[in-house]
């Protein structure tokens, strides 16, 4: 069973991360996606990351009637930051009847050469791309260990809807409503 690993601070989940996870799950030859909350990527500042455990939650909470669609912590017990080629060594160690792939954005790719022994991964796994708006992937065109997908784009994302709360703006159908009942709960991002 092929499985698709799905990255992020999810810092909120939004309603592009459900949709971009679904499809990979629904169009692609991936049995199913894998949504790894990460404790702190290398390349973010972990100044602006919510609390892992709600977000870990919220990702939970927004997946909770898709079968296809499972919220990993795995990240949690591994060194911090989470670097991607020891997150994959370790869960195929801990998995070793699981073929994982990973999914990643146009975004992501423009700045893979610089990712923790990105030759490995791309030696050693398929990579699902998503598009982005404006992104030129010509560079990686034909690479046969990259799939480029048709999902579909949507501008949506975490920074925004962080914003958006802030400033007390309406961000009913980005999130899901159970999603952002917690947050309202817990008071986050105002």
């Amino acid at each position: 069973m092929k499985t698709g690993l799905f990255f992020g601070s999810f810092n909120p989940i939004h309603t592009g991360h459900l949709v971009i996870a679904n499809y990979m799950a629904s169009f692609t030859d991936l049995k199913e996606v894998w949504l790894v909350v990460s404790p702190h990527n290398p390349l973010k500042n972990k100044s602006n990351l919510t609390n892992m455990y709600d977000r870990l939650e919220m990702a939970r909470l927004a997946t909770e009637n898709a079968d296809h669609l499972k919220v990993s912590d795995i990240e949690f017990g591994l060194p911090q930051p989470s670097y991607t080629i020891d997150t994959l060594t370790y869960l195929s160690e801990k998995y070793p009847g699981k073929e994982f792939a990973l999914i990643m954005g146009a975004d992501n790719l423009v700045s893979f050469k610089k990712w923790k022994n990105y030759e490995v991964l791309l030696k050693n796994y398929q990579i699902y791309v998503y598009p982005r708006p404006g992104i030129d992937l010509s560079e990686w065109q034909g690479h046969p260990s990259l799939i480029i997908t048709e999902t579909p784009q949507m501008d949506i994302s975490s920074t925004f809807i962080r914003r958006g709360i802030k400033e007390g703006k309406n961000v009913q159908f980005l999130v899901p409503d159970n999603v952002l009942s917690f947050m309202d709960s817990k008071n986050m991002y105002r």
